[in-house]
């Protein structure tokens, strides 16, 4: 990119070649989102805005980004935010990007809370606070208990629920599962939901680079088989769910038949019902929820 002016229409053009030669996947739309984030311009207003230049900070700004995308860091690392949902979120390298399998995890357990009724929510290895803020602005009158492993994610969970105006409904805290949560939430808890690592450890080496080189192993390995931290939750939740409580949770497609499983072993920790296990069209995750009947105990 030499001294010279630069258009939107020259640049989104440009950005799209030097990205397809160097073997993006979608180089177009790459490149829309980048020039888009560089001039804070929304995708509608490139496309009314051709003929105007791009500005010496706006062109340095895209220099970069398109330098870290053609090494194939992913695109919302890049610019900092990802849509989820209704909500737009801040999103940082060590947190993993919030996925279109994880809207459908939050569909799910929005079925469970009812419109202008006031509910407990707890949100398990809550990453970027995407669940936790989504919930929370869908349903006005929930509190949400987010809490994680990493500070990072905790520190980034609280950043997005104060900029979309919902930190005092929004509580995240630091620490491993139940034992970040204050005891006083015990027994009230309406819905759990968690978005936990739940990637069996062999499949992590297999993903595609985008996600195996830049987002956190934390976050997505699940142990031998992909529940560690799926058992670990269902084990102790029993404790924390109101009567009629839910777990909603999003898990590896190879996991549901273990789980299964496991919920009829005798002496297991199980749910009174399972309600539902599916893969949503287009997601390679499936999701589901497991609901406590009455005042029965799931341990």
């Amino acid at each position: 990119m030499a001294d010279e002016v630069w258009t939107v229409a020259s640049t989104l053009s440009w950005t799209q070649g030097y990205l397809d030669r160097k073997g993006v996947d979608n180089p177009r739309g790459s490149a829309q989102w980048l020039v888009g984030a560089a001039t804070g311009m929304t995708r509608l207003e490139l496309y009314t805005n051709y003929d105007k230049p791009l500005t010496k900070d706006e062109l340095a700004r895209l220099r970069e980004m398109i330098r870290r995308r053609a090494a194939g860091e992913p695109l919302q690392y890049i610019s900092g935010k990802a849509p989820f949902r209704t909500i737009e979120v801040r999103v940082e390298p060590g947190v993993l990007i919030p996925r279109p399998e994880t809207e459908v995890l939050v569909g799910e357990a929005l079925a469970f809370l009812p419109r202008d009724e006031e509910r407990l929510v707890v949100d398990l290895c809550c990453g970027s606070g995407c669940i936790a803020c989504a919930v929370a602005v869908e349903r006005p009158q929930v509190q949400v208990a987010a809490c994680d492993i990493d500070p990072g994610a905790v520190a980034l969970t609280r950043r997005n629920a104060a900029e979309l105006g919902l930190d005092d409904r929004v509580k995240a805290y630091e620490g491993d599962l139940f034992a970040a949560l204050p005891e006083e939430l015990k027994g009230f808890v309406d819905v759990i939901v968690t978005n936990p690592p739940y990637v069996p450890s062999a499949v992590c080496d297999t993903l595609v680079s985008e996600v195996r080189d830049f987002e956190p192993r934390l976050a997505l390995d699940g142990g031998e088989d992909g529940l560690d931290l799926f058992r670990a939750i269902l084990a102790a939740s029993g404790a924390w769910l109101a009567p009629d409580g839910v777990i909603a949770a999003e898990l590896h497609e190879t996991c549901l038949e273990e789980v299964r499983a496991s919920l009829k072993r005798p002496g297991s920790a199980r749910p009174a019902s399972l309600k539902t296990w599916r893969a949503s069209p287009g997601c390679s995750s499936p999701v589901g929820s497991m609901q406590r009947k009455g005042s029965e105990p799931w341990n």
